[in-house]
């Protein structure tokens, strides 16, 4: 090798190291994720519910924003009108059906964090041949970095994670070990609701009114905000959100 050569190949490798250097880790499932707008930390008894029902439809609802974890096209998320909702005329839909696995697209509320608090939501599976999910997110600090219950129409299941840095991880129940949250009926095409209520690290998960079962966790410690989650290809409706600090 002349000395040419044996420079353009340093330059090469050092290029290479550069990039592998700037590029983002995948493994993780994590994306770049725009930080969030912070909201004011809200006092003990405020409340705020979301029924979508003034609401312009085709559109995302206001004081709501979107976002994604892990990888995939961006959630479609929309307010729909539905006959069957609870609190009629309208709903809030994700209606992407972007099947790429560790795909969560996201909706979070702009107006307020809440540390400890009483959130809920009604929601219905509308479609989806990965998953059939609908979730509540809370203490979000960004879109990689919150913890979610969720519900499975697709597993029957309930499950609580925390997501750290765009990686998702299910959490052990208290007195029962890691189980991969609890199995549950969770019926397609109709409504159910799914409720958390969180204490410092004690969070309480409720499904149609019924405790399944409490966790204890101490990644996330601070206020944040609270939000609806999706994975995969579910197509899901939301209807009658409420939060309110504890």
């Amino acid at each position: 090798m002349n000395k040419f050569e044996a420079t353009v190949s340093t330059a090469i490798v050092l290029l290479l190291a550069i990039v592998a250097c700037s590029t983002p880790n995948r493994s993780s499932g994590a994306n770049t994720v725009t930080p969030e707008i912070p909201a004011p930390v809200q006092k003990t008894g405020k409340s705020f519910a979301y029924n979508f029902d003034t609401d312009t439809t085709g559109q995302l609802p206001a004081k709501f924003h979107t976002g994604l974890t892990g990888k995939g096209t961006v959630g479609a998320w929309e307010v729909k009108a539905d006959s069957s909702a609870r609190s009629q005329p309208n709903v809030l839909a994700q209606t992407s059906t972007d099947r790429t696995s560790y795909r969560f697209p996201v909706a979070i509320a702009d107006e307020g964090s809440f540390r400890d608090l009483d959130l809920s939501v009604r929601f219905k599976p509308i479609s989806g041949q990965v998953d059939q999910a609908a979730g509540l997110m809370w203490r979000l600090k960004d879109a990689n970095n919150y913890y979610i219950v969720r519900a499975n129409a697709l597993e029957n299941n309930v499950v609580l994670y925390k997501v750290e840095n765009g990686k998702r991880t299910d959490l052990p129940l208290k007195e029962e070990g890691r189980t991969y949250g609890k199995k549950t009926s969770m019926p397609s095409a109709q409504w159910s609701e799914l409720r958390v209520v969180a204490a410092g690290n004690l969070f309480e998960v409720f499904v149609n009114g019924q405790k399944l079962y409490e966790v204890e966790d101490n990644t996330f410690t601070e206020a944040g905000k609270v939000g609806l989650w999706t994975k995969a290809d579910s197509v899901t409706y939301f209807d009658d959100l409420r939060v309110t600090a504890k």
